[in-house]
């Protein structure tokens, strides 16, 4: 596929290097794209990468690129899907903190990929939430989080990022972490450690959530860890980080209530749900397109 566009995404304030990325992708596609028009749309503010996306995919063959985390590339992700153009296609440049999209489906040099143009379709995670202040869909490319691992997310925002800063982060979200009542689709009421609905078979950087999860068989990985003992949650860390969780139920829905306010992760985007806010999340196969 030839593209008519290309809009590179990225934030001049990154802790990292997305701005020199950014500028390095820019340069080389330059060269070997030499009639392929570039544009540089620097973001302003958090949520701003979803409006330069939605608007850069609207019309057209669109090729949206960001670099980014798995943050900023669920922005991108959600604004393309805004669009509601079957023709644009999205990526990522990994850059940032958290690059767990990019590091498990990554083929070839991103650049390599956006010359050859072979683009492919990827299932992504559709989140519906329904109550409160919370009316709305958004989409993930990766994972989505409910439990001990948002928790820690928060604490690593007001940490800091940087390695002796997150494992004092973490290990402050374990130790205060309590586990969240839910009621499920079929009014069974359980408490949660964790709960994570999966499109790739890792996640935060050595965890392997489960044997064969792809991001285009149809399918979501549901990993259930229901309320235990600390010792419990932490060895199926370990094991995650280890030998990895094995093979995992899959499913292509899934319904629940969280009864009381509790974080909710995102590829890496936090967001606050009140009490009695249904979350749903359902498989939307093939829905972006993309390079690998």
């Amino acid at each position: 596929m030839s593209f008519d566009k290309i809009v590179i995404v990225f934030n001049p304030k990154s802790t990292g290097d997305a701005s020199a990325l950014a500028e390095d992708l820019r340069e080389e596609l330059a060269r070997r794209l030499p009639g392929t028009p570039l544009e540089m749309a620097p973001t302003q503010h958090a949520g701003h990468a979803r409006d330069l996306a939605r608007e850069a995919a609207a019309h057209g063959r669109p090729l949206v690129v960001s670099v980014s985390g798995d943050g900023g590339y669920n922005e991108v992700v959600d604004g393309v899907m805004q669009a509601g153009n079957p023709e644009a296609t999205a990526a990522v440049r990994a850059a940032g903190n958290a690059n767990d999209h990019r590091r498990v489906t990554r083929t070839r040099p991103l650049a390599d990929a956006v010359v050859a143009g072979d683009t492919t379709q990827m299932d992504l995670l559709r989140l519906t939430l329904a109550g409160g202040s919370h009316d709305e869909v958004r989409y993930a490319h990766s994972y989505i989080g409910l439990g001990i691992t948002p928790v820690v997310a928060v604490d690593i925002e007001a940490g800091g990022k940087g390695s002796w800063r997150e494992i004092v982060s973490v290990v402050r979200g374990f130790s205060s972490f309590r586990p969240f009542p839910v009621r499920l689709e079929d009014g069974q009421q359980i408490e949660i450690d964790s709960l994570l609905f999966a499109n790739i078979a890792q996640m935060a950087k050595v965890a392997k959530l489960s044997e064969d999860g792809r991001p285009d068989d149809g399918r979501f990985e549901l990993v259930v860890n229901r309320r235990t003992s600390k010792l419990t949650v932490l060895a199926t860390a370990i094991k995650a980080a280890t030998v990895g969780l094995g093979a995992q139920p899959t499913a292509t829905h899934h319904e629940l209530t969280v009864l009381t306010p509790m974080p909710l992760q995102l590829d890496g985007e936090l967001v606050e749900l009140e009490a009695d806010t249904t979350v749903t999340v359902d498989i939307a196969p093939g829905a972006l397109r993309t390079l690998f």
